[in-house]
């Protein structure tokens, strides 16, 4: 009989020293395999899996594409690639990024709850906006066990509460009772087989491991929103309560990752324009100058009315810039 022998972890900001307690609780022969994402940049040098090594007594390394899974071990993430998983091997996938992620939390738990079913346990730590809920309501679709830090154990409550906002979730833990009661959860036996996987599901887990869409497949309706990644149209994915979007060559967004992406376009088109109005008034009043050492006095003043009309649009569109940039407390 089954087990729920795969243990998935997702952190962000925070994250490091949420998972430096977890692992530290976790006992040497745990008879699970624990795969770890956390948030981190690019071009960053991870060395989560020597930190984890030394926290607690499992093992733990950066996970390489094809190896086998082996129980008692931690595969972390490694930076820009997604860690996914297949039937008895690990997958390490350099697919179109997810909530402004690679490694995106919800690809790795999307792949545990589709190829493990009720045999996943999904564990949501410390971190900022969504990244992880749209996951985690697929671990608990196909039976798997749902596991969030409490918020006001969190340096970052974010992604915790995005999760007890809209996942039916088994315990709600500060991170060290999580890392206590993990293995006694993964000696508990499945009974019955797994549900059926959702069309949804397949379609997505399928796009993770190829790093990229089948253009047969429709995710989602189409959207009055362009992708913030890519210029694409975003698709509108109903997955339950939660409403995230997709475009078609894989980018994702669950709802405040999305508006975050927003936010920061709107805030760079704001700041080119401004660049661009400051420029049309010092074009302006240089033409302005010219003109009149030229005497030509008509010409002169239109340009030095633009170039006014230039500096009072630019006033307006940096004080919209400042209007948020000083903090509430």
């Amino acid at each position: 009989m089954a087990r729920r022998d795969i243990v998935v972890v997702g952190a962000s900001a925070g994250g490091v020293e949420a998972l430096g307690l977890l692992v530290g609780e976790l006992p040497a022969d745990l008879p699970a395999a624990v795969f770890v994402v956390l948030h981190v940049a690019p071009d960053h040098k991870s060395v989560l899996p020597r930190i984890l090594s030394a926290a607690g007594p499992l093992p733990a390394k950066h996970a390489r594409d094809g190896e086998p899974i082996i129980p008692g071990r931690i595969y972390v993430a490694r930076p820009d690639h997604h860690l996914t998983l297949q039937d008895g091997q690990v997958r390490v996938v350099k697919g179109p990024r997810e909530n402004g992620h690679r490694p995106a939390i919800d690809a790795l738990f999307r792949a545990a709850a589709h190829v493990y079913g009720p045999r996943a346990i999904g564990v949501i730590l410390s971190g900022a906006l969504d990244d992880g809920t749209a996951g985690l309501i697929a671990i608990k679709r196909q039976g798997g066990l749902a596991m969030v830090q409490d918020p006001d154990d969190a340096l970052v409550e974010q992604m915790p509460r995005s999760a007890l906002e809209n996942v039916q979730v088994d315990h709600v833990l500060p991170v060290r009772e999580i890392g206590r009661l993990i293995p006694s959860l993964v000696t508990q036996s499945v009974s019955g087989p797994s549900p059926e996987r959702p069309a949804l599901l397949s379609a997505e887990a399928a796009m993770d491991l190829r790093g990229s869409t089948d253009a047969s497949v429709k995710i989602g309706e189409p959207s009055a929103l362009a992708c913030p990644s890519c210029g694409g149209v975003l698709n509108e994915v109903h997955d339950g309560h939660l409403v995230r979007y997709r475009c078609q060559v894989g980018h994702g967004f669950a709802p405040e990752s999305l508006y975050s992406e927003k936010k920061l376009a709107q805030e760079s088109a704001l700041w080119a324009a401004l660049r661009a109005l400051e420029e049309q008034a010092s074009l302006g009043r240089r033409l302005g100058v010219r003109a009149r050492e030229l005497r030509q006095i008509k010409s002169a003043a239109r340009y030095e009315d633009r170039a006014a009309a230039a500096e009072e649009q630019a006033k307006l569109v940096r004080q919209v810039l400042l209007l948020g940039s000083a903090p509430k407390d």
